[in-house]
């Protein structure tokens, strides 16, 4: 038979013991249920947001000079991140030359250089989070400005190149042939040009020469023969020569040419039928070219030859000196011996000269 008392105390320690396992397995549960809710230490600390400003933004300095390292101030510099145009910065270098930008995000970025007198240079870099970016040094090119400049030579100038190159014609590549023109239009010359385009024909060393050799015809044949033989007689024939030269040149090609305002050259036709260029030629030795451009009747030329025969009357022997049948049979001969000497010009001289402009042999 069981005790009363014995089974209300073994009752009562079940009824405990049970209500303590319980309150441990709820304990436990929600120990567990809050571990679950909160995430370790580790996991926290990595989901905490960065700061921009304190730990991934650097800076970008740099130096500004020319090609000889003169350093730039007042120097355009832009700052331009790829994939982002509209988040440009400008900086303006110093007196030292120096630009900064500061609190730049990392990345790629692009520089822009612009300065007044020299030429825009462009360069690029990567900047790591935090760093601290020194940029090379950085040469502006100096600009190069192009001016377009429309230059109009003078008249007087081109007529001066225009004869600079006709004193370089010579036949054979001997003979002077300064007096012709291969440019079917030449600018006038002025009175000072004609003059020295005479000048340099009385002075070529060929014409000397040429004035010998026929000094020494004359002398062979007893012409003039006032003058005498031997070395007195050749020497008189010679400066009688010069002389006609000389003068006939200097009247007829210098003096009278600046007072009529005409040019004493002859202008080289070279196209139309063999007749055409025959009656030009001929033509031209009692007609010339004004300086206004028209065609007029040679004065000079023919007046020229007239005063050097009268003047030759006043060296040439006593013996020799007809008055005005002189002076009138050098004239037409003067007259004859220019026709004679334009057909050769129109027709042959030309390709015997090496050194007509416009020709491959005239190009240096």
């Amino acid at each position: 038979m069981r005790h009363p008392g014995k089974c209300v105390l073994r009752h009562r320690s079940r009824r405990n013991l049970t209500c303590l396992a319980l309150y441990l397995s709820l304990h436990g549960l929600l120990n567990h249920a809050h571990a679950q809710q909160q995430p370790p230490p580790s996991t926290i600390d990595a989901q905490l947001p960065n700061s921009p400003g304190q730990s991934s933004l650097g800076s970008i300095t740099g130096t500004i000079a020319d090609r000889d390292g003169a350093l730039i101030a007042d120097a355009r510099v832009t700052l331009a991140r790829e994939g982002q145009p509209t988040t440009e910065q400008v900086a303006i270098s110093g007196s030292d030359g120096r630009f900064s930008f500061t609190n730049v995000a990392p990345g790629p970025f692009k520089l822009t250089i612009s300065a007044t007198g020299f030429a825009p240079r462009q360069t690029s870099g990567n900047l790591h989070p935090g760093e601290n970016y020194e940029a090379p040094q950085i040469s502006l090119p100096s600009a190069t400005t192009s001016i377009d400049m429309q230059v109009t030579a003078s008249q007087q100038e081109v007529a001066q190149a225009q004869i600079q190159a006709q004193e370089k014609q010579r036949v054979f590549g001997v003979i002077p042939n300064f007096y012709v023109s291969y440019i079917p239009n030449p600018a006038p010359l002025t009175p000072k040009q004609k003059f020295e385009l005479a000048w340099k024909t009385n002075l070529d060393p060929v014409n000397f020469a040429a004035t010998g050799v026929i000094a020494g015809i004359q002398q062979a044949n007893n012409d003039f023969s006032g003058y005498g033989q031997d070395a007195p007689g050749y020497a008189k024939r010679y400066a009688a020569s010069y002389g006609n030269f000389l003068f006939a040149n200097m009247i007829g090609n210098a003096i009278l040419p600046s007072i009529f305002k005409q040019d004493p050259r002859y202008f080289y036709k070279g196209t139309g039928s063999t007749r055409s260029r025959t009656l030009y030629a001929l033509a031209n030795a009692v007609i010339c070219k004004g300086d206004n451009g028209h065609w007029q009747a040679n004065y000079s030329g023919i007046l020229g030859s007239a005063a050097a025969g009268g003047i030759s009357n006043l060296y040439y022997p006593a013996a020799n000196r007809n008055g005005a049948t002189l002076t009138i049979e050098n004239t037409g001969l003067s007259i004859a011996g220019s026709a004679v000497a334009n057909l050769f010009q129109e027709f042959l001289v030309r390709k015997l000269t090496p050194r007509v402009p416009g020709s491959a042999e005239a190009k240096p």
